[in-house]
Order: C-alpha cells, then structure tokens, then sequence
C-alpha cells in the first residue's frame, strides 16, 4: 500500500504520534526492569535473607565480652580475697602476760653479817614463742624476805617504796632483763607504816614477783 505523499489529514498525524510514545514509554519500562534485574543478580532477594539470618543467629561480640569480663572479676575478686585470707599479718611486740614470763630470783653472797645490806638479782626471762613488751619499773617489782619456814614476812620493796620510775623492756623469745635491789636489813610493813627494826641474824628465804609471777624462794643467812 503506498503511503500518501502530500501532508497527512490532522487525525492520522496525531494517530501515529501517539503510537509512537507508546511505544517509546514500552520500551523504556522493558530497560529498567532489564537492568534492576541484572543488578539484584537473579536470586539477589534470597541471599540477602539468608544474609539477614546469618547475622541473626550467630552470637555477636557483646553477650561474650560481658561474659568474659563478669568471669575475669568474679575471679579477681576470689583472688584477692584469697591473699587478704592467707596472707601472714606481721606480728608486732604486744604486751608480756604473766604466762610468758619466768623470774628468778638470787642472792649476792649467802651469809650476810647484822648491818650489811644485802644485794639480791632478779632475771626475768621471756619464756614465749614470740618477743613481748612489758613495764618493769621497780614498782611492778615485789622482792621479799620471809623467815625461812615462809611463815612470816618481814620485808617487801613496795611497803616503803611503791612507786617507781617506768623501764619498759622488750625481750625477745628467751631473753632476760635482769636488776638489782639492795636490802637495808631492816624490816617494814605496808605504806611503811609502824617501826623499822633490824633483822636479827638467823636464816631466811628471799622470793621476788611480777604481776602473778612468783619465784622459787632462794635461802640465804644473816650472822
């Protein structure tokens, strides 16, 4: 059929017009869904899912950590607790009980004539595991003398003198501090009341103590 050659009657023109952006808008549509097709690769949708679940389910880094860190304190804590527990506390020098401590008590020569002074030793040993403090001033001292039978007691250090000055010894496990006390020979009583006589000669015990520590009686003469 040939196509007319002069100008087209204004509705065929319009006609093909339309057609033409018809098909113009078909094929357009057909490319975009060509190349969002070929983009998503095909199966695009399902990898993304299984993407998506894989992330889901595998365990992620914070639940662990947490873990990791919770474990790591309960066990520091068990282990400083455990140093606090068994670490050995220094021992410091503490206060000498009677039980720790020995006396002894001796006498410088053992006859004595009426008039001299006689001299006694006393040594007092720290018979404890451990070293100690304790105050030994000569009024924590008792020296005394008693008639040899330990009936009567005719003098004591503390009647006429029951103070005295602070010696405060540290001694270590069996260590000893020892001191001298000088007898006038005179007898006394306590807070130095009534008269002081001289000892007649004969024989007598001397006994020293410290706190409810008590030595052996150490025999001894006066001619």
């Amino acid at each position: 059929m040939l196509e007319p050659t002069g100008p087209l009657p204004p509705e065929i023109y319009w006609r093909r017009r339309v057609f033409a952006v018809g098909a113009l808008v078909v094929a357009l549509a057909v490319v975009i869904w060509l190349a969002v097709t070929v983009s998503r690769g095909g199966d695009a949708p399902d990898a993304a899912a299984a993407a998506s679940i894989s992330e889901t389910t595998e365990p992620g880094p914070g639940p662990a950590a947490s873990s990791t860190t919770t474990a790591t304190g309960t066990r520091t804590s068990g282990t400083v607790s455990g140093t606090r527990s068994t670490e050995p506390t220094p021992a410091a020098s503490g206060q000498c009980a009677d039980q720790s401590l020995a006396i002894k008590v001796s006498v410088g020569q053992p006859t004595y004539q009426v008039g001299e002074e006689p001299v006694f030793g006393i040594v007092i040993t720290n018979i404890s595991g451990a070293p100690c403090t304790r105050d030994m001033g000569s009024g924590l001292q008792r020296v005394s003398v008693h008639s040899l039978d330990g009936g009567r007691q005719l003098w004591a250090s503390t009647d006429c003198f029951p103070d005295g000055d602070p010696d405060v010894r540290t001694l270590d496990r069996g260590e000893q501090a020892a001191f001298t006390v000088t007898w006038t020979g005179a007898t006394s009583q306590p807070e130095c009341a009534g008269e002081r006589v001289q000892v007649p000669a004969g024989a007598y015990n001397v006994v020293a103590q410290m706190g409810s520590v008590r030595s052996a009686p150490e025999p001894f003469n006066i001619a």
